[in-house]
């Protein structure tokens, strides 16, 4: 769900910004952290980008056909009036 070049850089900048004696701990401090934020990131109720242009597309598309049939109903009850 998540891009893992994005994940990766958001652990390198938290990496980069530790003390360094932290960052002598070494791949276990890497490991942790990356952890800690897919855990997190898992946690929030997000969706892709490309899973919100797609129900985009899907929302412009539906709310086109709601207008044709409310102009089809707009005609059939002109009609319906008219008899």
């Amino acid at each position: 769900m998540f891009d893992p070049k994005k994940l990766e850089q958001i652990a390198r900048q938290i990496h980069d910004s530790m003390p360094q004696p932290v960052k002598e701990l070494g791949t276990d401090v890497d490991q942790k952290v990356r952890q800690v934020i897919q855990g997190q990131l898992n946690k929030l109720d997000v969706v892709s980008r490309e899973e919100f242009d797609v129900q985009t597309q899907v929302l412009l598309r539906t709310r086109q056909k709601l207008t044709e049939m409310e102009q089809k109903l707009v005609e059939l009850e002109q009609k319906l009036s008219e008899k």
